[in-house]
């Protein structure tokens, strides 16, 4: 009952974002529904004419169905950039295949004495195919349209990764916290517009073509109607828009932060961290939320706005391991500490830009930083136990977890297994904490505001203080986790709020609160 409780106080807080966004995904999933229709019933009618066309027609259709729509997404990114444009012509793509072949099949299906029949009492092409081959193939035809229908419902859900909005920014900033509640607040929505569009579609199988086609002129209208749906939460929001990470959306040094400590109320989006700092710099967002040493800051000329209210506690790095992985293995501490002050800020954005923006593998950048050191030895290529490294999806951490593994395989006989891009904070600790990986790179305000029990007193007195929330970090983790934070590698990467150097210039923005003031004028 505590469980449910929680659920539904979360659906209560979130009642105005959770209408948006589902308004939002129903009118991308029409909109999408639309095209196809348009296309892959005229598309389906030819091909039933022209038999040899049709296996290729069809073949062509199935291999866009077979495209991890993830993939498909990233790959409309360079064509379409983000937001709308590329998620719609990818669910449009999906949607394609079951309306040809329902549609080819509904009609091929017709006894070939029925045709001639019509063709005997002097019907034109046309008047056959509006009179009996429609009519006789509507119900197949309807079949592929709900199924093309129930595959965008659930495919929609993946355009909240290139900021298109709706209920998969639930779903990702759920699966980012480990947050149970927010992965249901989008799940279950979008499970019962599948079923509720699924039921009505049924409905209008089972009407008939013919008892239909006195009122086929309303489904267009209602279609479009619900298409519109997309564009209704954009009429009542600000010029500006802000495009946050899942994982920042959902944290209180993160959306929630800017919230209730700033008052800033400025149209969101969900949106990967890889892709952000482009849309930034191409006009496509406004603000984004960005990490302090990302490399991408220098390439796209962007500006970090100072948090004057100091919601954002020092974010040190530093390896966190199990301490039963240390007690079974002495020297892994020593070696692991070799890091520790050889990263400072500059020098981390500059292996950051190296991944991000030039797209050096992590591998590369993190050896020839460990040979400049002085620090890179040759594996051993031991036999000793194997040690699982951990990292979160972002090219930093990718980097970490290959100086590590370097530094293991180079000093010790001990073998090295990386897991790297386990996602957001919660998963990576869970996978610690269950014992799937054996240590990852975490961040002191990261440990202190989304892993510890929140003490909002306690935390006020040292949020500005990076030794003190260093001390109290090590002190909670080895008390209630037995995990213990090693030394520091030095650098602080944390989460700051950007803006186009231009656009900050341009509008007289020095801090988070002049960019409240900002969007209080419009």
């Amino acid at each position: 009952m505590e469980q449910q409780n929680s659920f539904f106080q979360f659906i209560s807080q979130e009642s105005d974002k959770l209408l948006n966004q589902t308004l939002v995904h129903i009118g991308l999933t029409f909109i999408s529904l639309i095209i196809a229709i348009i296309i892959a019933l005229p598309l389906g009618v030819w091909i039933s004419r022209r038999q040899k066309l049709a296996s290729s027609v069809l073949g062509f259709a199935g291999i866009l169905q077979t495209i991890p729509s993830i993939a498909l997404l990233g790959v409309m990114i360079p064509i379409l950039g983000i937001g709308v444009k590329p998620a719609i012509v990818a669910l449009f793509l999906y949607a394609l295949l079951p309306i040809i072949r329902n549609t080819y099949t509904g009609i091929k299906n017709i006894e070939p004495e029925v045709l001639e029949a019509a063709k005997a009492m002097g019907m034109n092409k046309w008047q056959v195919l509006k009179q009996v081959e429609l009519p006789l193939a509507f119900p197949v035809i309807m079949a592929g349209i709900r199924t093309a229908t129930v595959i965008n419902v659930g495919v929609a859900t993946l355009a909240a990764y290139i900021a298109a909005g709706g209920l998969g920014e639930f779903i990702f900033g759920g699966i980012a916290l480990n947050n149970t509640n927010m992965i249901l607040a989008g799940a279950i929505p979008a499970a019962l517009l599948a079923i509720s569009f699924d039921f009505l579609l049924s409905k209008v199988q089972r009407i008939g073509f013919k008892k239909l086609k006195t009122h086929l002129i309303l489904l267009p209208v209602l279609f479009v109607l619900c298409s519109s749906f997309y564009f209704l939460p954009l009429a009542f929001d600000g010029k500006m828009l802000a495009g946050f990470t899942p994982e920042f959306m959902g944290r209180q040094d993160g959306d929630i932060g800017l919230r209730k400590i700033y008052g800033l109320k400025i149209r969101t989006v969900v949106i990967s961290d890889a892709v952000m700092y482009k849309a930034a710099y191409d006009k496509k967002l406004d603000v984004i939320s960005g990490y302090s040493t990302d490399g991408r800051l220098k390439a796209f000329d962007l500006i970090t706005l100072k948090d004057d209210k100091n919601i954002f506690p020092p974010y040190f790095a530093a390896p966190i391991v199990n301490q039963d992985v240390l007690d079974k293995n002495p020297t892994l501490e020593r070696i692991l500490n070799l890091l520790s002050n050889k990263i400072d800020d500059s020098t981390m954005t500059s292996l950051n830009y190296k991944v991000d923006y030039l797209h050096q593998l992590p591998e590369q950048v993190a050896k020839e930083f460990l040979i400049e050191k002085g620090l890179y030895k040759s594996p051993r290529n031991g036999n000793g136990a194997t040690i699982k490294i951990g990292s979160k999806i972002f090219g930093e951490q990718y980097i970490l977890a290959q100086m590590y593994k370097m530094l293991i395989e180079g000093n010790s006989d001990l073998q090295v297994e990386t897991k790297t891009g386990l996602g957001g904070t919660k998963i990576c600790f869970d996978a610690l904490t269950n014992k799937q990986i054996d240590f990852y790179p975490e961040y002191t305000g990261t440990g202190l505001l989304v892993i510890l029990p929140q003490k909002p007193k306690l935390f006020a007195g040292i949020m500005g203080d990076k030794e003190k929330v260093y001390d109290y970090v090590q002190q909670e983790f080895n008390k209630n986790y037995r995990i213990k934070w090693l030394k520091p590698i030095g650098f602080n990467n944390t989460y700051a709020i950007m803006m186009r150097r231009k656009q900050v210039e341009k509008l007289g923005i020095k801090n988070i609160s002049d960019l409240k003031e900002n969007l209080e004028k419009y």
